[in-house]
């Protein structure tokens, strides 16, 4: 009798610690970026609230890819003292196996919210190593008052756009303005050309570098025609100096009213409207033009993500946090508070997000249709990879050939994806 009495109290204390385990709140340490500290600040204290955990922020440094060897650090020493990770989307590859895999922790209701486009960057080997946190992707900006000027609609295809913008520009320097030109883009030999580049290559049909099966695709007739013909624009439409842009020093210019054309990233709509600015309430916004009829605009695709490292002690609290600051909830407080584009579709219909956020509503096709970069089969080879490409793609726009530097690229990228 005395045993069985102790048997259970034992179990019932056990049962007791279990039950009192479950119920202790935990915390958590997750990175954020240093600009976005406020909002992650104040995300962390509505989770606090709804769960009782505590979410401790942590500042990334300003440059986001001096976080990778801080993380490439905490990660090799399987440190405990990290939790929840913020990824951009061409570190994925890069830090999948140190990843958890969020599918069985986090409600498929709530990942199926997000664009597929987000999800598919994230699912690698079977796995989604992480939820996106706001969706990014290369569109184009344009003088919608010259467009009307000279009855012209927004261009659907990429000769369509050249063409339009050598008109305006001729028609408007022949007026007087000597300082017009017809399109500005990121042309400097950099990750951002890599985006650039892929874009036009893509949308003209031919391929993303490096397929997900790991097929390099680079070396085809579609892709050369895509560099050829922006090669032709340097001295016609764009400037020689396109060459040394990056995303700053082309939209300078845009917003200085001296460009008809502008390709950049969604945070340009909210600069290029600021007043008193040379050109606001003049712009229009949109997926940019295809290279051939029947493909997608595939604008590149550049969303934050938040994963979970594999070694937390607090998994399932960090999987939360995740899923709670990437969530319908959390998306429509940093678009509305913030003006950052929601991963999540719904949202683009939403009227207080599309009141701070009016182009959503024009630009939601892009979100869906992104390209991506191979950093998800190239992993941590990505960086290299990207170089080779955007080095090679540069040398074409510097006077060099298509075709035979494809060929070359392509040889080079074999040997470089297998040391991924």
């Amino acid at each position: 009798m005395k045993t069985m009495t102790r048997l259970a109290l034992g179990t019932s204390l056990i049962a007791g610690l279990l039950m009192g385990g479950a119920a202790r709140a935990e915390t958590i340490s997750a990175f954020c970026a240093a600009t976005e500290y406020d909002f992650c600040a104040k995300v962390a204290e509505q989770w606090k609230e709804k769960t009782g955990n505590e979410a401790k922020i942590n500042k990334m440094p300003a440059t986001l890819d001096d976080a990778i060897p801080l993380y490439q650090q905490l990660l090799a020493a399987q440190s405990t003292d990290v939790d929840v990770l913020f990824l951009d989307v061409i570190w994925l590859g890069m830090f999948k196996a140190n990843l958890l895999d969020l599918k069985p922790v986090v409600p498929e209701a709530d990942v199926k919210k997000h664009f597929q486009s987000t999800l598919g960057a994230a699912e690698l080997d079977g796995k989604l190593v992480a939820l996106p946190a706001y969706m990014d992707v290369g569109l184009m900006f344009y003088r919608k008052d010259l467009l009307e000027k000279y009855g012209m609609t927004p261009p659907k295809t990429w000769d369509e756009l050249a063409t339009q913008a050598k008109e305006i520009q001729d028609k408007e320097r022949a007026a007087g303005k000597g300082d017009l030109w017809g399109y500005v883009w990121q042309g400097k030999s950099y990750e951002g050309l890599t985006c650039d580049a892929i874009e036009l290559i893509a949308s003209n049909g031919g391929g993303t570098i490096i397929d997900p099966d790991g097929k390099v695709t680079i070396d085809n007739p579609a892709a050369a025609e895509a560099i050829d013909k922006a090669r032709g624009w340097i001295g016609s439409i764009s400037p020689e100096g396109v060459l040394n842009y990056d995303e700053e020093a082309g939209r300078n210019i845009f917003e200085a009213g001296n460009a008809v054309f502008h390709r950049n990233w969604p945070y340009v709509w909210g600069t290029s409207q600021t007043e008193g600015g040379a050109i606001k309430d003049k712009v229009g916004m949109m997926p940019l033009p295809v290279g051939k009829d029947g493909q997608k605009s595939s604008g590149c695709l550049g969303p934050m993500y938040y994963g979970v490292s594999k070694f937390s002690a607090h998994a399932q609290a960090a999987a939360d946090f995740v899923n709670f600051i990437t969530s319908e909830q959390s998306q429509k407080f940093r678009a509305v508070d913030y003006a950052f584009n929601p991963s999540i579709s719904k949202l683009y219909e939403d009227p207080d997000v599309l009141a701070k956020l009016p182009f959503l509503k024009d630009t939601v096709q892009a979100f869906a249709d992104a390209a991506v970069r191979p950093s998800g089969y190239t992993g941590t080879s990505y960086n290299r990879v990207s170089q080779a490409f955007y080095r090679s793609v540069h040398d074409v726009l510097s006077g060099g050939e298509a075709a035979p530097a494809f060929k070359t690229l392509a040889a080079r990228l074999e040997k470089l994806k297998e040391s991924r």
